[in-house]
């Protein structure tokens, strides 16, 4: 069939280009993104997004909730600082990432918090279960605590952060079949210290 000869010859569209809006400036009805060159917005914007969970796992590493936020702090603080160093602006958040735990290595040399055991609480649903939940935790935690630095590192990043093995491989500078057997190790040793308790 012929479309050419029932609909008349085709039509030629031609498209000008849209016009270019200057940078930082968005269209109506879009955020504004951050330009990637503007170390105070990109950071800025990482923490907004970031900033919670790695609160949680430096809480998770050192126990204490006040030094769980000075480290990440001090780590959004140092990407701030090395921001026009980076080479991959993309890998911005390993870098804080790596920064909480080398920030979390420094804390625990520097004051063991071992006997200090403070974890974050969600909202329950009753008292009796938060009573169980939180004395379970409570437990899971102290057995973590008692796990080597290694070892405790690679569950906090793969359970707490959902991590996959390369992405904790990048962040602590291992291969991924170390993390697999580490956190096997961690894992056995977990259960072995958990069986314990009980």
């Amino acid at each position: 069939m012929d479309f050419e000869s029932r609909a008349g010859p085709a039509a030629v569209v031609t498209m000008a280009p849209a016009p270019r809006r200057p940078a930082g400036e968005a269209a109506p009805g879009l955020p504004v993104w951050p330009e990637p060159d503007d170390p105070s917005l990109a950071v800025t914007a990482l923490y907004h997004e970031h900033a919670l969970s790695l609160i949680r796992v430096a809480h998770i590493m050192l126990g204490n909730r006040a030094a769980a936020e000075d480290v990440v702090h001090d780590a959004f603080c140092g990407l701030y600082r090395r921001w026009a160093h980076l080479a991959d602006k993309g890998k911005a958040i390993g870098y804080v990432r790596s920064s909480v735990l080398n920030g979390c290595r420094t804390a625990l040399r520097r004051s063991r918090l071992q006997d200090r055991i403070m974890t974050y609480q969600p909202a329950a649903v009753s008292a009796e279960a938060a009573v169980l939940s939180s004395e379970e935790r409570r437990e899971v935690v102290r057995a973590l605590r008692r796990l080597p630095e290694r070892q405790r590192e690679v569950l906090v990043l793969r359970y707490y952060l959902d991590l996959t093995d390369e992405q904790i491989a990048s962040d602590l500078g291992i291969a991924p079949s170390t993390i697999r057997s580490t956190r096997h190790r961690a894992l056995a040793s977990l259960e072995r210290l958990l069986m314990e308790v009980s």
